[in-house]
């Protein structure tokens, strides 16, 4: 990452030091921390969860095809895992009745399925609008996926740049980082514009790559951390900074709003990327979970030696909290959030 531009850790730190609508709360964040550290002891906290789940890829390493082609899935997944709700219904897109990103992945394996060639760059960097809207088709036969032009666009842009430059597959470009965690990360945001999820912030460029980071993530927990998913350094990637994690975080009491912001969050009023208030929520979002995670890694090795850290990262406390934010709904409903129609998120 160029020096000028602050990575998401950094940038976190950044946007925290120089925040006016948001707080940070320490006795929040030792909250958080018990929570993570149990979830880690009694293994609901694991790498595995991810390839469990019915709706994603599960490669087999003893079927070379097969293997390489989870990581095309995943990056077709990751280039389209954005806004799922429109402005007055945050639930009414649903594919075989799942709401939100799993909408997505019901509607991308149902393609599959069917024998659309969904994955492949020859296939999507090509695809027309007709067509998507009916791979992306909903239950209710009328609800059309927020932003569908968007995903075209994403699409075939991406497409173009692994047909031209890496023999049209993603596995190239995860080889390419030769297996560093950080190297992909740059590599994604240079050459897919549509990953570039950054801001200006306090007179400084700020990365948050929510999408960026959660591909390098999917592509970690998919191969479980081994093979075409091994790196080195992935301890280096962070939280996947969206709109409903930093529900659970004032949930525990780890994030505070302004009574100024907790109002106008209340109004449910549409910000543009890049407002102050949004890249605040979303930097504070990064920097709690790297201290929770810091402070998890410190207990687990003087209290739980026997506790590999080797899977312990931002990654799967970032997994545990969506799932948190999910499965806990009904008590987290009162706590709004903001809202941005965008690519990044």
């Amino acid at each position: 990452m160029s020096s000028s531009k602050l990575n998401p850790r950094e940038s976190g730190s950044y946007i925290v030091e120089n925040a006016k609508h948001v707080r940070i709360l320490p006795a929040g964040i030792e909250k958080l921390t018990q929570e993570i550290v149990k979830g880690l002891i009694e293994k609901r906290i694991a790498v595995e969860n991810f390839s469990q789940h019915e709706l994603h890829p599960n490669p087999n390493p003893n079927q070379p095809e097969d293997y390489s082609k989870a990581a095309d899935w995943v990056f077709v997944l990751d280039t389209l895992n954005f806004c799922f709700w429109t402005p007055d219904n945050y639930t009414k897109y649903k594919v075989d009745g799942y709401t939100g990103y799993f909408a997505l992945c019901a509607a991308i394996k149902r393609a599959i399925k069917e024998g659309v060639d969904v994955i492949n760059p020859k296939f999507y960097s090509q695809i027309d609008l007709k067509t998507l809207e009916n791979i992306f088709r909903s239950d209710d036969g009328k609800t059309v996926i927020p932003l569908l032009q968007k995903r075209l666009e994403s699409l075939h842009e991406v497409g173009k740049v692994l047909i031209d430059k890496y023999e049209g597959s993603f596995e190239n470009v995860i080889k390419k980082a030769e297996k560093s965690a950080v190297r992909l990360l740059d590599l994604v945001v240079e050459e897919f514009p549509c990953f570039r999820d950054e801001a200006e912030f306090a007179g400084k460029r700020v990365s948050i790559l929510k999408r960026a980071q959660i591909l390098v993530g999917d592509v970690w927990s998919c191969y479980k951390g081994h093979g075409l998913g091994y790196f080195n350094d992935i301890d280096q990637i962070t939280m996947f900074a969206d709109y409903r994690i930093p529900q659970v975080l004032v949930h525990f009491g780890s994030l505070e709003y302004t009574s100024e912001l907790m109002e106008f969050l209340k109004t449910d009023t549409i910000l543009e990327n890049g407002d102050p208030r949004e890249v605040e929520i979303r930097g504070a979002s990064i920097y709690i979970i790297e201290q929770v995670r810091d402070a998890v890694v410190k207990i687990l090795k003087e209290q739980h030696p026997e506790i590999s850290l080797d899977n312990v990262n931002s990654i799967v406390i970032d997994q545990y909290l969506w799932d948190y934010r999910r499965r806990h709904n009904a008590d987290l409903e009162h706590i709004p959030f903001h809202k941005v129609l965008s690519i990044y998120y």
